[in-house]
């Protein structure tokens, strides 16, 4: 109908044959719409937008990250929160003793301050974490990678070798192996113990993800342009499937933490000479009924750090996974 046709009732004949009335609204009262218009001031989209737009609005998102900035802040700057010795200024005369002046936390059993030694012992905890880290998931990735991607021979190859490292429990493998080296202990000996055998999860992880990438439009599209199955890895399936190796990582993080002061507990782990929480809780075992504050306080650090990172993992998982972010 033209916009000059007339509005109000209107005559026609009906079905049966009879004269039917309709009535046409007028245009001031449904005026026409472009519904076929492409909304070009909508903002830009994609998986990590979607996932920062979900976790900033999430407060166990900003806990975790304030408590992981201050360790790693903590870490990196220890002569920020004490200007202590944690080793060289203890005294047999404040053996046990409670909280004094610039010393709030007490004193060990050898008379050593103990807000110092947790303090300073943040940057042997986080270091060996992250240098786990950093090995599993380079061991990781690449194992994954290219066994779900190329498959044959290849996946068969890796997987198994994967199957052998999972079926091995890294903790049990560290503690031999850093009971074979005990002239050799160090951050770097019981970070290479532990990441050596943390790696098979990551690369199942990150193998299961690229078989359900591999097979994308996109990726045909890029075969179908000419590129290398290396290039298509690299540019297309890889960075479309990282995220949840992202999540493993921080969760993974974690758990080297714990893993490093298990050993140090077990006496398997770092040198006496080395100031770690795990070795601090190992010393303070014995004072657990006459100075809990020695072993508890270096386990609240702990505690907090694990919580912090395996909180960020959780709140990150659920920001990359859609369907998780639907469900809310």
């Amino acid at each position: 109908m033209s916009s000059n046709s007339p509005t109000g009732p209107s005559a026609g004949p009906g079905a049966d044959g009879r004269s039917a009335t309709h009535f046409v609204a007028s245009l001031d009262e449904t005026p026409l719409v472009e519904t076929d218009t492409v909304q070009v001031s909508e903002r830009p989209s994609n998986l990590w937008i979607d996932a920062w737009r979900d976790l900033r609005v999430r407060p166990m998102f900003w806990i975790s990250a304030a408590l992981i900035v201050l360790v790693i802040i903590v870490a990196l700057m220890p002569w920020l929160f004490t200007q202590t010795p944690p080793n060289n200024d203890c005294h047999l005369s404040n053996s046990n003793a409670g909280p004094a002046a610039g010393h709030p936390l007490g004193f060990t059993k050898q008379g050593c301050d103990i807000y110092s030694r947790i303090i300073n012992g943040t940057s042997t905890s986080v270091s060996v974490g992250f240098i786990v880290i950093v090995l599993t998931t380079l061991l990781g990735v690449v194992f994954g990678a290219f066994a779900g991607f190329y498959g044959g021979w290849v996946d068969s190859i890796l997987s198994r070798l994967g199957d052998i490292f999972f079926s091995i429990p890294y903790i049990l493998a560290a503690v031999v192996i850093m009971s074979v080296l005990s002239q050799y202990r160090s951050v770097w000996s019981i970070s290479l113990a532990i990441g050596v055998f943390a790696w098979p999860q990551t690369a199942r992880v990150l193998r299961s993800e690229i078989l359900r990438v591999k097979n994308a439009d996109y990726v045909m599209a890029s075969s179908a342009l000419g590129l290398s199955r290396f290039k298509i890895l690299l540019k297309h399936v890889l960075p479309n499937s990282i995220a949840p190796v992202i999540v493993i990582t921080t969760i993974s993080l974690a758990a080297a933490i714990v893993a490093e002061a298990s050993l140090s507990f077990l006496g398997v782990g770092l040198g006496s000479d080395i100031m770690s929480w795990g070795n601090d809780i190992n010393n303070a075992q014995n004072d657990l009924r006459t100075n809990p504050q020695t072993l508890i306080l270096p386990s609240i650090a702990l505690s907090l750090t694990v919580f912090a990172f395996i909180s960020l993992g959780e709140v990150a998982r659920d920001a990359l996974d859609p369907k998780a972010r639907a469900l809310r």
